[in-house]
């Protein structure tokens, strides 16, 4: 498989008024294509701050982050970035949401008729295309994270970076837009990475999970292979003797190896 991400010695530092503050070090991570890779850990260990570097947003001050073999020196369409908050545009449309991304990307090259018929095919894909002409108000919170995953696979990107997506949800809601989701990465052999505080979520939907220790100097402490089939049907993952063999390893790093040096 191709290597999508690779990050190489990759530190983080910030200055602030009390001199500075190392966030994030040595850290070493290869995604490949098709991939789906969760980092969790406990707050300030720097797993937002490692996605912004991959979506090009903030820069590392030492060390290398390659996309698909190029350097990632700012934000690109091939990294497309879904947040806890949806971030839509409030004077647009859900359809107009999503268009003015898939116009972005691939209005250069495409006729109206073409950007149209990606934005109807994105909103199908999530279930919202009887809610096209709704605003932002006129939906329900899990309706309008819809819409944010809906644009940002309609953008056809190599890899796309999820922060916390569902983190503000309710249960039941949260549940079925990670069935969904399930659904859409099988649909589309997208490669993710995702920053979640879920443990149950991390299990669910990835091939391997990225545990960080405790900020501040953060890094990478161990990366779990996730070996269960796909697709997942969380029924039956709930008897899954593997699937409770990975809960209990991410549990244990995180609430008694972490807690204890945190202490």
């Amino acid at each position: 498989m191709a290597r999508m991400v690779q990050i190489e010695n990759v530190g983080v530092r910030f200055d602030t008024r009390n001199g500075p503050v190392v966030a994030l070090r040595d850290i070493n991570l290869t995604v490949e294509q098709g991939e789906v890779v969760s980092l969790i850990g406990h707050s300030g260990c720097g797993k937002s701050t490692l996605l912004n570097l991959i979506a090009g947003l903030n820069q590392p001050t030492e060390g290398v982050l390659l996309c698909n073999g190029r350097e990632i020196a700012g934000p690109g369409p091939e990294r497309a970035v879904v947040f806890q908050n949806h971030s839509l545009l409030p004077w647009l449309t859900c359809f107009d949401n999503v268009y003015l991304a898939v116009e972005r990307v691939f209005g250069s090259k495409e006729g109206k008729a073409k950007l149209k018929a990606r934005t109807k095919a994105a909103l199908a894909m999530v279930h919202m295309d009887h809610a096209e002409h709704k605003y932002p108000n006129e939906v329900s919170g899990g309706m309008k994270q819809r819409v944010g995953i809906a644009r940002a696979f309609a953008m056809e990107p190599k890899i796309l970076l999820m922060d916390e997506p569902f983190g503000a949800l309710d249960a039941l809601t949260r549940a079925s837009l990670q069935d969904e989701l399930m659904n859409v990465m099988e649909e589309t052999g997208a490669t993710v990475v995702m920053v979640t505080h879920d443990v149950d979520e991390a299990v669910l939907l990835s091939d391997r999970v990225v545990m960080m220790t405790n900020g501040p100097a953060a890094t990478i402490g161990e990366i779990l292979e996730v070996k269960l089939e796909k697709p997942r049907n969380r029924l039956q993952l709930a008897h899954d003797p593997h699937f409770a063999e990975c809960r209990a390893a991410i549990l244990e790093f995180l609430y008694q190896k972490q807690m204890k040096k945190a202490a």
